[in-house]
């Protein structure tokens, strides 16, 4: 998500573009490189952070296309496409997936939909993640999705982007109440670590976009209220699952002693039952 207006402004960063340009995308200016140099340079191994992000949205994924039968994500706040994107990780192994990207960044739409031109099982939908019903109600949405059958809610990295008054867990409740039994909810999130790497790196979100809120284990729970948290709950994002499959990322998952980055943010799945 971010707080741009219609058009792509380069002299403004971008939260799409700054996470473009950490995992090694081109889709960015110099705008986006001056915030992302502050983590690079002021906060070594913070990119660590948008890596470990990415390999658990992919592990989810792949997760999800094999061993259920959803067939159709929507993926919210998705950012700029890059490897490995949730189309391309279901439709590997459900060639028949369905997949809504929802961004509010212009650069998004213009990316996305060029990329997607020939797959005619995704759409890019510009829209803000706080407006649920109009995410839902989009044409674009209703002319893939089917809310009638299970469906995947993808909120990689974005619920961290709402800032407590705009009512995060209203955002998730309003799905959760609107999706089929037996859907799949997908949340990454910053993890408050309650040491100085966490209070300097919400201080430049927060000094640059307006927004950027670290949460505990159990805000982030809360976020899912009403769901069944699957195993192994809400964990580190390179804790989550690390054997399901193999990721482009390299994430350092596993059995690895984890850096103080990869524990700052924080996945689980959970099912509405």
């Amino acid at each position: 998500m971010t707080v741009e207006g219609s058009s792509i402004d380069p002299s403004r960063p971008s939260i799409a573009r700054v996470y473009d340009y950490l995992l090694g995308g081109k889709d960015n200016y110099a705008s986006d490189r001056e915030v992302g140099d502050v983590f690079k340079r002021d906060l070594p191994g913070s990119v660590a952070i948008a890596f470990a992000n990415r390999a658990a949205l992919t592990r989810a994924v792949a997760e999800i296309a094999t061993t259920t039968g959803i067939r159709q994500f929507v993926d919210l706040g998705s950012g700029l496409p890059t490897a490995d994107n949730v189309h391309q990780v279901a439709q590997r192994h459900a060639p028949e997936s369905r997949v809504v990207y929802v961004d509010i960044d212009p650069q998004v739409l213009v990316h996305g939909r060029a990329l997607l031109e020939q797959n005619d099982r995704t759409r890019v939908v510009r829209a803000d993640v706080r407006d649920p019903e109009g995410v839902r109600n989009h044409p674009d949405t209703l002319e893939l999705i089917d809310f009638d059958r299970p469906v995947a809610v993808m909120f990689s990295a974005i619920l961290h982007h709402v800032n407590d008054e705009e009512d995060p867990a209203g955002i998730v409740r309003h799905w959760r109440d609107h999706v089929a039994a037996g859907s799949y909810f997908f949340v990454s999130h910053f993890r408050s670590g309650n040491n100085p790497e966490t209070e300097e790196a919400e201080r430049v979100l927060q000094q640059t976009f307006g927004r950027g809120r670290w949460r505990t284990d159990k805000e982030i729970e809360a976020l899912l209220d009403g769901l069944e948290i699957l195993e192994p709950g809400i964990v580190p994002a390179s804790l989550w699952r690390p054997e399901t499959v193999e990721s482009p990322w390299g994430d350092g998952g596993g059995e690895q002693e984890l850096t103080v980055w990869q524990r700052l943010i924080a996945a689980g799945l959970a099912r509405k039952v």
